[in-house]
């Protein structure tokens, strides 16, 4: 992931994940949290899935969560795809029917990935597929949870 010099105050968004649940950045504050601009049409996306899971799984009982913003899509679609992954996510995926928080973001491509400190600041991003689950994202993510 790139740095983000200097870090900037992350968009607020709120929108229902594909459980019905209401999701907030703000409810996350005090966490590092990786959110994730994806759709299942996108193979780019489709690839870097599981290796998100297997990091989010990694974090588990750290103060870290993933929020994966799928973009423009029918809950159904989104649903009968996450059935597909393995490992399957465990991570809230939320719908962002109108792109509004890739808006606010201003992601310019899917993915695009931005990493969000305790404070609620847009330290890092990356655009394209990564792989996630490696010692260099922990090694990064174990420093912003100090």
């Amino acid at each position: 992931m790139t740095p983000v010099h200097p870090a900037r105050p992350a968009p607020a968004f709120t929108f229902k994940d594909i459980d019905g649940k209401t999701q907030s950045l703000s409810q996350y504050r005090g966490k590092v949290v990786l959110v994730n601009f994806w759709a299942t049409w996108c193979p780019p996306c489709r690839a870097e899935m599981p290796a998100i899971e297997k990091l989010y799984a990694s974090m588990k009982g750290k103060p870290f969560v993933v929020l994966a913003l799928d973009q423009g899509e029918r809950i159904d679609d989104v649903f009968a795809y996450m059935g597909q992954i393995s490992p399957s996510p465990t991570f809230p995926v939320l719908l962002d029917n109108k792109s509004q928080a890739a808006h606010a973001f201003g992601v310019m491509g899917i993915p695009s990935t931005y990493l969000i400190d305790k404070q609620g600041r847009v330290v890092a991003q990356a655009i394209g597929g990564r792989d996630y689950d490696s010692p260099a994202m922990r090694n990064l993510l174990k420093h912003l949870m100090q």
